[in-house]
């Protein structure tokens, strides 16, 4: 209800924590790599739902030049380690919302969604009350994170 609800900052999301981190959302960055960046989401699917973007600011993937996709790429891959690193996951989702109509939040920067997943983390109040519980705060998920970010 707080995203839904909420007031909404003004401004792109992914170019206020890049270009000012002292921004409160920056608190959700998890780490700054040559042309991208990774921060949690706010309001995550799932514990260590992370965003990874581009440094530019572009609606969608086909818009990257080569050398801007090799930096999401490789901010991808090191987004999945540090999760796996530090959150056991069974599996994740990785996927990209292009455009309002496909969910995209923030539809003018492209960016990755990564979720973690774990066998059986449908519980019953997902199925019976469509509401989704996540187990572990974000200040807490957002610091385990930063370890793993560091120790890769």
């Amino acid at each position: 209800m707080q995203y839904i609800g909420g007031e909404q900052r003004p401004g792109c999301l992914f170019c206020r924590v890049i270009e000012h981190p002292e921004d409160p959302d920056a608190e959700l960055v998890l780490w700054r790599p040559e042309g991208a960046i990774v921060l949690l989401n706010k309001f995550p699917y799932n514990p260590g739902h992370a965003l990874v973007a581009p440094i530019a600011h572009v609606p969608t993937l086909e818009d990257l030049d080569d050398e801007q996709s090799v930096h999401l790429t490789r901010a991808l891959r090191r987004t999945l380690g540090a999760l796996r690193t530090a959150m056991n996951p069974h599996g994740f989702n990785v996927g990209a919302n292009i455009g309002t109509a496909a969910g995209a939040g923030v539809p003018d920067h492209v960016h990755l969604h990564v979720v973690p997943r774990w066998n059986g983390d449908t519980n019953f109040m997902a199925v019976v009350d469509d509401v989704k519980i996540v187990n572990e705060a974000l200040a807490q998920t957002a610091e385990k994170l930063k370890r793993a970010f560091a120790a890769t």
